[in-house]
């Protein structure tokens, strides 16, 4: 009797044992599986929330470089003006310093300009002076031959006015043909003189406009740098 009591006490614990297996367990599962779900469910939330946060700070930072990428194409392109307008000072230096040379060489053809007009003046006057000296010794020579013919009627004083007259026929003829000679010279160099003048005053002419012109491009060059300067340091 003891013995059936405990065989049917052990059917039903292992009848209770059972039930709570096929209906506790499952529970508990379900349970567990639902925590593990809502988890899941929560970092797969979390993990969209980052990638979305992901996404906006990529393109943002997208952004911001096709920005740096416009500012430094802006940037490089406006130091490439600045290099070709420092290219051009340089070049435009060099416009300066012929400048300097030719203002230089202006300078010096104003002063040869200056002695060669005093040269023309110095021939002109002493191409008066000699045409003077020709009126008057043509006058002595003519009062001279008039003379001569008045002593002719004199015998005592013909052979000393004869002899008189010839060394002043000489005197007359060497000293005419020294102011020719000397009238020549003077022509000559007046002529020279002013060719000279004639060129020396074309060539300051054409200094002076390339003077000019070298000024006033140096102006624009200053102008357009300087602006790409302030363009650059707006940046």
């Amino acid at each position: 009797m003891a013995k059936t009591l405990s065989i049917s006490t052990l059917h039903l614990k292992l009848l209770t044992f059972s039930l709570i297996s096929h209906i506790l367990f499952p529970f508990i599962y379900y349970i567990s599986r639902g925590l593990d779900l809502d988890r899941e469910r929560e970092r797969r939330e979390k993990a969209e929330g980052d990638g979305a946060a992901l996404n906006r700070r990529t393109q943002l930072v997208e952004e911001e470089s096709d920005r740096a990428q416009e500012r430094l194409a802006t940037a490089l392109q406006k130091l490439e003006e600045a290099e070709k307008a420092a290219d051009e000072s340089e070049r435009n230096e060099g416009d300066r310093n012929r400048a300097m040379k030719d203002e230089e060489k202006m300078e010096i053809q104003e002063l040869q300009l200056k002695e060669a007009k005093h040269t023309a003046e110095e021939a002109d006057r002493r191409h008066e002076e000699v045409a003077r000296k020709l009126v008057i010794l043509e006058g002595e020579l003519e009062r001279a031959e008039e003379r001569a013919e008045n002593v002719t009627n004199n015998p005592k004083s013909l052979e000393a006015a004869s002899e008189e007259y010839s060394e002043k026929e000489d005197k007359y003829e060497e000293e005419i043909k020294l102011l020719s000679d000397k009238l020549k010279e003077a022509e000559t160099r007046a002529e020279f003189a002013d060719r000279m003048v004639a060129k020396l005053e074309k060539t300051i002419d054409d200094l002076e406009e390339k003077l000019a012109q070298a000024k006033e491009e140096n102006v624009g060059l200053h102008q357009t740098l300087d602006q790409t300067l302030n363009e650059l340091n707006c940046i």
